[in-house]
């Protein structure tokens, strides 16, 4: 394996480009960077040892706990393989945006689940920019087909 350069991992957690958030096996937040605060509107102070609801639409709140829950218990989910997820979250303010994210899983020295490290991107313009390219093709496809 290649040594990284000295301060790559300092730099990558200190970056404002993307957020970058651990949480222990409970779902609490352990690590929360520039780029969650950026994004997220959540000061670091305010996001350490919360569970993630802050940040998670209350009707998404079911499913994003079986789904962790599920991911403690089997030690595995698609996303660590790389796999985006893109889910809808909360700011601070209050806002409805975009997420895409990747985790990796943190583990025990027994290899057991033990929490997760999530890298989040927003991708709120993006995404309505395809929901408004989604809309125009279907009214074309609506007006070619009634003209």
């Amino acid at each position: 394996m290649i040594a990284a350069p000295a301060g790559l991992a300092d730099a990558l957690l200190a970056s404002t480009s993307d957020a970058i958030i651990a949480t222990d096996r409970d779902g609490a937040v352990m690590f929360w960077n520039p780029g969650a605060e950026r994004i997220f509107g959540f000061s670091s102070d305010e996001a350490m040892g919360q569970p993630l609801d802050f940040i998670i639409p209350e009707n998404l709140r079911a499913r994003h706990w079986a789904g962790y829950r599920h991911t403690m218990a089997t030690g595995e989910s698609r996303y660590a393989a790389g796999d985006l997820l893109s889910v809808p979250a909360l700011t601070k303010a209050g806002q409805r945006i975009s997420v895409e994210f990747t985790i990796t899983m943190l583990r025990d020295e027994r290899g057991l689940p033990d929490g997760t490290v999530a890298v989040l991107r927003d991708v709120t313009r993006s995404f309505a920019e395809k929901l408004s390219l989604r809309r125009e093709v279907a009214e074309l496809q609506r007006t070619s087909r009634s003209g």
